[in-house]
C-alpha cells in the first residue's frame, strides 16, 4: 500500500509527539510492506508566525489532496491575542474536510488502573468507552455576535446532521459490545428533543443495540460513579467535547486518548490533549495518544487492522514494562518522549 499523509505537527507538544507516531508509522510500513509519504504542513499558532494567519490556502489545499492528515494540538498563551486564533484552523480543517464524526475511545489499562483518581473498586471494573461526537456543527459553528449589552452563541442542527452522527454511533456499538448511550438535555434544548426523537425512530433499525438516555449532566455523574456501564456514547458538539475529556481524567491522563475524525473526504486524526505550552520542548510529553491515533488512521482510513492492531500491542508492553513518560509513570521513574517512541517503534518493528 502507498499512501499520503499530510502531517501537521502543530504548536507546542504536538513539535514533541507527533514526530514519535510517524516513526511508528514508518516502522509499520518496514514491516508490512507499506510506503507512507508525508506532506508536511504548517498550521496553528506556527502559521501565524510565518503567514498571520492560522492556515493558508495553499496550505489547506496540500491537506485536501492527501488520503489522511496526522494533526498535533494547535495553539498557546502566546497567540491568546492575535486577531485570529490558532484554533481557526482547526475548525477550518473540519470543515474542509467534511468530518462530521469524532471518535474517542477511552480505555483504561489494567496495569494503569492506580492512577486513576477513581475508587479501585469503580476501576477493577474496567473502563472502555468509545464516544463519538457530531463535529461540524452545534454551538461551535452556529451564528454568533457580541453587541453592547451582551453577547449570544446560537445551537442548532438539521435532521441530517443528527442522522448521520447517530448512524455512526449505532453502528459503532454493532462493533462493540452492543450498547449506545445517547446524552443530551432534552429536557431544556429543542435541538436535544430533537436528538431524542430521531434517536428513537433509528433505534427500530437496531435491534440488537441496547439504547439509554441520559442528560448531560447526569452522563457526566454516571461517567465517575459507573464507568463501566458505557460502552459508546453518542452525542453533540459540545457535549462531546466536554465528556471526551472527561474520560481522559477517568483514565488517568489526556495523552492516553487519541481520536479519529471522519466523514466524507480523508479522516483526520489527532491526540485530544492540548498543546500544553508549560511543559514543551522539555521532552516529557506523552506521545501515545498521538500514536494511538495513528493507529486509528491505519484501521479506519486504510483499512490495515493488522497493523493497527501491532501498534496497540506495542503501546501495552510499553505501559506494561512501565515505558512511560511522568504523567503516568507509578513511581519517580519515567521515560522521556522520545524514550517511549524508541521502545514502541522497535516492538513493532521486532514483533
Amino acid at each position: 500500500m502507498n499512501k499520503r499523509i499530510a502531517v501537521i505537527c502543530g504548536d507546542g507538544i504536538g513539535q514533541e509527539v507527533i514526530p514519535q507516531a510517524v516513526r511508528v508509522l514508518d516502522a509499520v510500513g518496514v514491516r508490512f510492506g507499506h510506503v507512507f509519504t508525508y506532506e508536511y504542513v504548517t498550521a496553528g499558532g506556527a502559521s501565524i508566525d510565518l503567514y498571520g494567519t492560522p492556515l493558508t490556502e495553499e496550505n489547506l489545499n496540500r491537506v485536501l489532496e492527501a488520503d489522511a492528515v496526522l494533526l498535533g494540538a494547535l495553539g498557546g498563551d502566546k497567540w491568546d491575542h492575535c486577531p485570529e486564533r490558532p484554533e481557526k484552523a482547526l475548525l477550518l480543517l473540519r470543515k474542509s474536510l467534511g468530518v462530521y464524526a469524532n471518535l474517542r475511545p477511552a480505555v483504561l489499562y489494567p496495569t494503569l488502573a492506580d492512577i486513576s483518581p477513581l475508587r479501585s473498586e469503580i476501576t477493577e471494573r474496567g473502563v472502555d468507552i468509545m464516544v463519538v461526537r457530531e463535529l461540524t456543527g452545534g454551538l461551535y459553528y452556529g451564528q454568533r455576535a457580541t453587541t453592547a449589552d451582551g453577547a449570544y452563541d446560537t445551537m442548532s442542527y438539521s435532521v441530517r446532521e443528527i442522522n448521520r452522527i447517530l448512524r455512526v454511533g449505532f453502528e459503532s456499538a454493532m462493533l462493540r459490545r452492543r450498547r449506545l448511550t445517547v446524552v443530551d438535555k432534552a429536557n431544556i434544548l429543542d435541538t436535544s428533543k430533537l436528538w431524542r426523537r430521531l434517536a428513537s425512530e433509528m433505534e427500530r433499525e437496531y435491534p440488537a443495540v441496547s439504547v439509554d438516555y441520559l442528560y448531560v449532566d447526569n452522563a457526566s455523574m454516571q461517567l465517575v460513579l459507573h464507568p463501566d456501564r458505557f460502552d459508546v456514547i453518542v452525542t453533540e458538539n459540545t457535549f462531546g467535547d466536554i465528556l471526551s475529556d472527561e474520560t481522559g481524567a477517568v483514565v488517568g491522563s489526556l495523552g492516553m486518548i487519541p481520536s479519529a475524525s471522519l466523514g466524507d473526504g480523508a479522516g483526520l486524526y489527532e491526540p485530544v490533549h492540548g498543546s500544553a505550552p508549560d511543559i514543551a520542548g522539555k521532552n516529557i510529553a506523552n506521545p501515545i495518544a498521538a500514536i494511538l491515533s495513528a493507529a486509528m488512521m491505519l484501521e479506519y482510513s486504510f483499512g490495515l487492522k493488522e497493523e493497527a492492531a501491532a501498534i496497540r500491542a506495542a503501546v501495552e508492553e510499553s505501559i506494561r514494562r512501565g515505558v512511560v513518560t511522568r504523567d503516568i509513570a507509578r513511581d519517580a521513574c519515567s521515560a522521556t518522549t522520545r524514550e517511549v517512541g524508541d521502545y514502541i517503534t522497535r516492538f513493532v518493528e521486532v514483533y
